[in-house]
């Protein structure tokens, strides 16, 4: 199991979060179902895929004999969007903005000697948007770790 393909985003609302991130983002996605009451929501994002899903459904489909019960607080989840300069990640606070998103920390240089910062989706999702200057990018864009 050396990969992931798809995470999967329970949320409220379908179509608050489809313009949150198709129009207030920019985020080229493909809705299964009525546009006006998506079945899923999938992102035709480089690298692992997201999707959005009615986390009503969600619950269900993880368990229906012992249902989960939706918490409040902070999750122990991030998503991440790495920029290639400092200027590219202002230019996706400025998106997230204009597009609605609640800002938790403004960029800004950190410990790590990178420059981030970080934003919550209108469902509660934390999205870090960061740049490191020793940072290298694939043939796909994607982030190496470690060897090539």
């Amino acid at each position: 199991m050396n990969r992931l393909n798809l995470i999967t985003l329970g949320v409220k609302d379908m179509i608050e979060s489809l313009h949150f991130y198709r129009e207030g983002l920019g985020f080229e996605v493909l809705v299964y179902g009525d546009e006006s009451n998506p079945d899923v929501i999938f992102f035709k994002n480089s690298g692992t895929k997201i999707s959005l899903f009615p986390i009503d459904r969600l619950v269900k489909d993880i368990s229906t004999e012992r249902p989960l019960e939706l918490g409040r607080g902070f999750g122990g989840i991030t998503l991440a969007y790495n920029g290639k300069s400092k200027e590219e990640v202002d230019e996706i606070f400025t998106l997230a903005k204009k597009a609605g998103a609640k800002v938790m920390k403004e960029p800004e240089t950190v410990f790590w000697g990178g420059y981030s910062g970080y934003f919550q989706d209108p469902n509660g999702y934390y999205w870090e948007v960061a740049y490191g200057d020793n940072w290298e990018f694939d043939e796909n864009d994607m982030l190496v770790i470690g060897d090539k």
